[in-house]
Parts: C-alpha cells; sequence; structure tokens
C-alpha cells in the first residue's frame, strides 16, 4: 500500500471522534513501546561495555567489605 502522507492525513481528519482517538492510543503506545526498547539496549550496551572487576580485585572487594562490616559493628 502506497499512500502519500497528504493522503494519510487527509483520510484521517475524516474519521470519527473515538477511531481518531484509537488512533491516537495506538500511534502513542507504539512509540513509547520504540522509544523503551530503544533507551534498554543503549542501557544493555553501556552495561556490557562497563569495567570489569578481575578476580584479585573481587578479592581485595571482598576483604574490604568484610572490614567495613566489623567496623560498622563496634
Amino acid at each position: 500500500m502506497n499512500i502519500q502522507y497528504e493522503q494519510l492525513m487527509s483520510i484521517i481528519r475524516h474519521l470519527p471522534a473515538n477511531q481518531l482517538a484509537k488512533i491516537k492510543c495506538d500511534l502513542d503506545n507504539n512509540i513509547a513501546t520504540t522509544i523503551s526498547e530503544t533507551e534498554r539496549t543503549n542501557f544493555q550496551k553501556f552495561l556490557l561495555t562497563g569495567p570489569v572487576m578481575s578476580d584479585v580485585q573481587y578479592d581485595v572487594f571482598k576483604e574490604n567489605r568484610k572490614a567495613f562490616n566489623k567496623w560498622r559493628s563496634k
């Protein structure tokens, strides 16, 4: 189906109010879903490209965590 933008707008303008509301709702949901998926994909890429702890760094982190927990409990 090949409809020009102007033709589509003309058709939409002649629709009853309830169908206009339905189209608006569908478009809003579709756009929100697309933006949401894009943001989620970007965030996943951000997380996957972030720094990663080595095993040695993780061991140091766990030791520091134990020390902080002892210090807080006193």
